[in-house]
């Protein structure tokens, strides 16, 4: 961990390493015969288990020791011990920890060497009578990690009541390194499940549902990974040369940047941020000392990565962390020019691409289009500008999909199960065959509800529920015709300004609000102004820096505070309607006078544009949508003066539940049919029917077909949701009694039941 106050990577923890005339010592010799050794054992044919029984006793060896062993991650949270020199044989393969447990997991956990000379007396100490350590006294572990993906841990113990030194604790780094790196290469095997090399086995990642939706095909890497062939070094002084000579060139392409004319405040920060590390003394001379110790330059500049990381993702302090990805860019740009792999690597595309990627903006995804068969991330979020693209362009995402950068290859094969958030990498063909099973059936499922496509949602009592979809592209336009959708309940128009470099001209989104109103030929669109601000920031305004973004500068707020952009962006839908009917709704509106005041606005421009002799609107709708719970408490007079309300479930629920959504650990621990959110819609529903203000629900839930049945049940008649939910929305919805729904639902809550989830799905499953 940085200690605090550091300027920088060179503060981290100082360690003494050789003589102070910079000459290697007789240790230093002996870690560049060990690393040698252990990479001729690595590249031999001997057996996986003897191969690892080999390396751990050629350690033991060398750092004089009576033990040496190794400890490899057989799954996220369990070590497993694979091999061990001086502790129980019989031991091997049967003594586990979780991770965090014990001064190994402890090692594991935190991604630092642990070093005691009483391991028994040291806090957390786990005794593992099997392995007949009790006799050892000494401990020191140090993580096996690449780059942030932890291996496992390389443990030396001896009888001797000592720490090991800054040099010992050191050279055991540079090994634990080198075995990182060879397991990359996938030398490092051992014959038990769990214990294959990298890339070589099956994965299966648990992230987030991004995008719903499945998908079967090849990797293809946003940003290719640098993949290391040697990490052991035959010739020091040349490697010292390499590494200095990459150092200089990088150090010129960082001030080649900045002398950019065109970087805005923010970006010449960063790049600041980069030159201050690019010329620290202590980083250069780190990763020259780790050449010295027998490491290429190649895996001297990973090796100072990956401890890096190790620190700061244990710092609390958000700006520090957030630095983690500029030593992270820096270093890969350090390794491309050591290796010659630049972005473009002679790979190509396969033709069923899944990208995977740490993350991605909207534009760049853009560029891919409908090419990708889906999207996995390793961060990202559900509202992320990326999210909302892929939900444009219908393509599968998982999101928080934890590791998979740095495990996926180009051309590894994958399935994206979008509607649980999990990723199949280089899946059993038993794996494969099932998933293809549900592909199967959820084709055959969309061919039933084509059949649907010209027919109304009208429910077995008569009740009709118009359906919608939701937009943001021109893209997505088509899918208005083949989905059955009588309408697009939701075009989000923020997304045209946030994969653009710079604010869109009036006359492009003239041209592109006429172009959908062309493309919906007559049906309704609601064009929702400008939702901006929370995790969707404009590449060209600056952020806020709010400790909740998401009910902090955003949509209207935004809006009401910088009136230009809100007038330009009616000026554009005004004469885009040209004596067409113009559909107008603001979004996050939490009071009556923030709606009244964007009204107002409206009407002026709407005035301003008619006394200047355009075209406009044969007939205009204004409506807001009630995205906080106060507004649904709002006078009667906002209710009367909103010509329609849609209820935008995603935030509501988020703020209803105080639930973040982009918290996986609690957005998914409330449940739309809960009594007390019934209820509340239910409010909302009467509120407006006492009005007569027409109510419509759009967000993911309106997708789901329970729930579009139990908010059809309680009342509401107009719902809008993704264009592939309307065919399973529909369908149920004619296969049902909402009088008897309700009554289902009314029961349950009756009764106590803490959500009528369970009530409503036993009354769907029995109908005919």
């Amino acid at each position: 961990m940085m200690p605090s106050g550091s300027n920088g990577p060179e503060e981290a923890r100082p360690i003494r390493r050789g003589r102070q005339d910079g000459m290697p010592d007789r240790r230093e010799s002996d870690s560049r015969k060990l690393l040698r050794r252990l990479r001729d054992t690595l590249a031999s044919k001997a057996e996986g288990q003897a191969r690892l029984d080999r390396i751990v006793a050629l350690i033991a060896e060398s750092m004089r020791t009576e033990v040496c062993s190794l400890y490899l991650f057989r799954d996220p949270e369990t070590l497993e011990l694979v091999a061990t020199r001086g502790l129980r044989g019989e031991a091997v393969g049967k003594t586990r920890m979780r991770l965090g447990e014990g001064l190994v997991g402890r090692t594991a956990r935190t991604g630092q060497p642990v070093n005691t000379g009483n391991a028994p007396a040291e806090k957390g100490f786990r005794y593992m009578p099997e392995t007949g350590e009790e006799i050892y006294s000494s401990f020191l572990g140090v993580p096996v990690q690449r780059v942030g993906e932890k291996l496992g841990v390389l443990v030396v113990q001896s009888k001797e009541a000592r720490q090991f030194s800054d040099d010992e604790v050191y050279g055991l780094e540079v090994v634990a390194m080198v075995l990182a790196e060879m397991s990359e290469l996938g030398s490092m095997t051992a014959g038990g499940e769990g214990l294959r090399a990298l890339h070589t086995r099956p994965m299966m990642i648990r992230g987030g549902s991004g995008q719903e939706g499945t998908a079967e095909g090849h990797v293809w890497l946003h940003e290719p990974r640098v993949v290391i062939t040697n990490p052991v070094a035959d010739d020091p002084e040349r490697e010292l040369d390499r590494i200095r000579n990459a150092v200089a060139q990088l150090r010129v392409s960082v001030d080649d940047l900045l002398g950019a004319e065109a970087l805005d405040k923010d970006q010449r920060a960063v790049l600041e941020a980069y030159r201050m590390f690019a010329n620290s003394r202590g980083w250069l001379k780190r990763m020259e000392d780790d050449i010295l110790r027998g490491l290429s330059a190649e895996a001297a500049v990973e090796k100072e990565q990956s401890a890096a990381r190790a620190r700061l993702e244990q710092v609390p302090d958000a700006y520090l962390r957030d630095r983690l990805h500029d030593l992270d860019d820096l270093s890969n740009r350090l390794l491309r020019i050591l290796t010659g792999q630049g972005q473009d690597t002679g790979a190509e595309m396969p033709p069923d691409p899944v990208l995977v990627a740490r993350n991605i903006g909207p534009a760049e995804l853009l560029d891919y289009g409908r090419r990708l068969r889906g999207v996995v991330l390793e961060e990202g979020s559900v509202g992320s500008h990326a999210a909302i693209v892929a939900r444009a362009l219908a393509i599968p995402l998982v999101i928080h999909a934890d590791r998979i950068t740095s495990e996926a290859l180009n051309g590894d094969h994958i399935l994206v199960d979008g509607d649980q958030g999990i990723v199949h990498l280089r899946p059993d063909e038993t794996v494969a065959a099932a998933f293809r099973d549900k592909i199967a059936m959820q084709t055959e499922a969309q061919k039933r509800y084509a059949v649907l496509r010209a027919l109304p949602a009208q429910a077995t009592c008569g009740t009709t529920v118009s359906l919608h979809m939701n937009a943001g592209l021109m893209a997505d336009l088509p899918s208005l015709e083949g989905s059955g959708a009588e309408g697009v309940g939701l075009f989000r128009t923020e997304l045209q300004f946030l994969i653009r470099a710079n604010v869109p001209r009036r006359d492009e989104l003239v041209r592109l609000y006429a172009r959908v109103m062309d493309a919906a030929k007559g049906r309704r669109v609601a064009f929702r102004t400008l939702d901006i601000g929370s995790d969707k920031v404009l590449p060209y305004m600056k952020p806020q820096d709010e400790p909740n973004p998401a009910m902090g500068w955003r949509a209207i707020r935004l809006g009401l505070e910088r009136p230009g952009m809100l007038q330009m962006q009616l000026q554009a839908l005004i004469r885009a309607a040209a004596g067409r009917t113009l559909t107008v709704m603001f979004p996050f509106v939490a009071r009556m006078d923030e709606f009244m005041a964007a009204r107002d606005h409206f009407d002026r421009v709407l005035a301003r544009e008619r006394a200047f002799g355009h075209d406009v609107p044969s007939r205009v709708e204004v409506g807001a949508m009630l995205e906080t719970p106060s507004l649904a408490y709002a006078p009667r007079a906002f209710f009367e003066a909103t010509d329609f309300i849609s209820i935008g479930g995603n935030d509501l629920k988020q703020f209803f539940f105080a639930a973040d959504r982009e918290n996986e650990r609690v957005r998914r621990r409330y449940d739309t049919l809960d009594p007390a959110f019934l209820a509340f819609i239910r409010h909302i529903v009467d509120r407006c029917g006492e009005a007569g203000t027409p109510l419509s629900f759009c967000g993911e839930d309106a997708g789901r077909p329970i729930e579009a049945v139990a908010l059809a049940a309680i009342g509401l008649r107009t719902l809008s949701m993704r264009p592939a939910s309307i065919g399973p929305v529909k369908a149920l919805l004619r296969r049902v009694n909402l009088d008897e729904a309700r009554e289902v639902i009314d029961a349950a809550v009756a009764q106590g039941e803490p959500t009528a989830r369970d009530a409503l799905t036993r009354y769907l499953a029995a109908l005919p």
